[in-house]
C-alpha cells in the first residue's frame, strides 16, 4: 500500500551489566511464558527530571535506574511482574504490574504503594502499560491473557480525582498506549490483532465515542507493543519480535522505520536527551537500551511538566 519508508539506524546506548543478569533463576513469569530461560526482559522506559532512565525487568520483579552516562543501579526489587512504568510530575514512579495491579514507588525510598488492584471488587486480568495525560489522569491497559480467542482485554482511566473508568472492553491483547496531541484520542496497541485502535475521548469525562482501528500492521510473531508521540503528532510504534520501531504521521502514513542493531525483541520507547530528539528503545532479547536520533522531538512527558 505504501513504499518502504526510510530507515533510521540505532546504536547500543547501554547494556545490562552481567551482575544483573539472572539466567536460570526461578521465575513464575518465565515458567508460564514457556519460551525457555531468560536473563531479563526489559520494558517500560521513562525519564525523570534529572535525565535518569528507569526501566523494568518483568520476570524478576525489578526496576532499574540508568544515569545519563549509561550506568545501571537497582532501584527496587519486589514480588511482582512490572510491565509498564511512567513517572508522575511529583517524582513518584507508577508501574503497571501484571501480578499486583497499579503501583507507585517513592523516588527516594522506593517504598511501594498499591494504588488499585481490585476494580469493582474483582481483580485485574493483568496490567500492561500506562500513560499520563496533562491533567494528571492516568490511562492504562489490562491485558492478562486476552487474545483473538479471548478478546476480553480492557483499557481504563484513573482520573486525577481518584475515580476509575473502564473505557473499553474487548481487546485482543491491549498493550502500549498514548494520547494524541490534543489528548482527545487514546491510541492503544492491540498486540494479538497486530493493529492500533483509536478511542475518542468525550469532553468532561463523558465517556468515549466510536472506537475504531487506526493502523493495521503486518508481520512479526507478536505484534505492536509500546508507543510514544512526537511533538508534531507523529506516532511511534514498537513492533515486538520484528526488531523495528515504526513512525507514522498523524494521518497514519508510515514515514520512518527504526531498525534494531541488536536483538529482535524491541519492547518500548521513550524520548530523551536535552533536545528530546533521541529515542531510547528497550530491547529484551539482548538486554540493552538502544538509541536513535530522530528528525523531530518527542512530546514532553507528564514527569517534565
Amino acid at each position: 500500500m505504501y513504499a518502504a519508508p526510510p530507515v533510521i539506524d540505532t546504536e547500543v546506548f547501554t547494556r545490562m551489566p552481567d551482575k544483573f543478569r539472572r539466567m536460570g533463576h526461578p521465575s513464575h513469569w518465565v515458567d508460564k511464558r514457556g519460551a525457555g530461560p531468560v536473563h531479563s526482559f526489559l520494558e517500560g522506559p521513562s525519564f525523570d527530571q534529572e535525565g535518569n532512565l528507569y526501566c523494568v525487568d518483568i520476570p524478576y520483579g525489578r526496576i532499574f535506574k540508568i544515569n545519563p552516562k549509561g550506568e545501571w543501579s537497582e532501584f527496587a526489587e519486589f514480588d511482582g511482574e512490572p510491565n509498564g512504568l511512567k513517572i508522575h510530575k511529583d517524582g513518584r514512579l507508577f508501574v503497571a504490574d501484571h501480578k499486583l495491579g497499579l503501583l507507585s514507588f517513592d523516588p527516594q525510598t522506593a517504598k511501594m504503594t498499591v494504588i488499585e488492584n481490585r476494580p469493582n471488587h474483582e481483580g485485574f486480568k493483568g496490567l500492561n502499560d500506562l500513560i499520563f495525560a496533562a491533567n494528571g489522569d492516568l490511562f492504562f491497559t489490562d491485558q492478562g491473557q486476552s487474545a483473538m480467542n479471548d478478546p476480553t482485554g480492557r483499557a481504563y482511566r484513573l482520573r486525577a480525582s481518584g475515580q476509575l473508568d473502564m473505557l473499553f472492553n474487548g481487546f485482543a491483547g491491549p498493550n502500549g498506549l498514548v494520547l494524541n496531541k490534543e489528548e482527545n484520542i487514546l491510541y492503544v496497541a492491540a498486540t494479538r490483532t497486530n493493529n492500533i485502535i483509536c478511542i475518542p475521548l468525550l469532553p468532561k469525562h463523558a465517556g468515549v465515542g466510536k472506537v475504531g482501528m487506526f493502523i493495521q500492521l503486518s508481520g512479526s510473531p507478536t505484534g505492536p507493543d509500546g508507543m510514544a508521540l512526537g511533538e508534531n503528532g507523529n506516532l511511534v510504534i514498537v513492533h515486538a519480535g520484528f526488531g523495528t520501531v515504526w513512525v507514522f504521521s498523524p494521518l497514519g502514513e508510515p514515514i520512518y522505520r527504526i531498525k534494531s542493531c541488536a536483538g529482535m525483541r524491541t519492547t518500548n520507547v521513550a524520548f530523551g536527551a536535552d533536545d528530546m530528539k533521541t529515542l531510547f528503545i528497550t530491547e529484551a532479547q539482548e538486554g540493552v537500551i538502544l538509541r536513535a536520533k530522530l528528525p523531530f522531538a518527542g512530546k514532553k512527558m507528564y514527569s517534565h511538566s
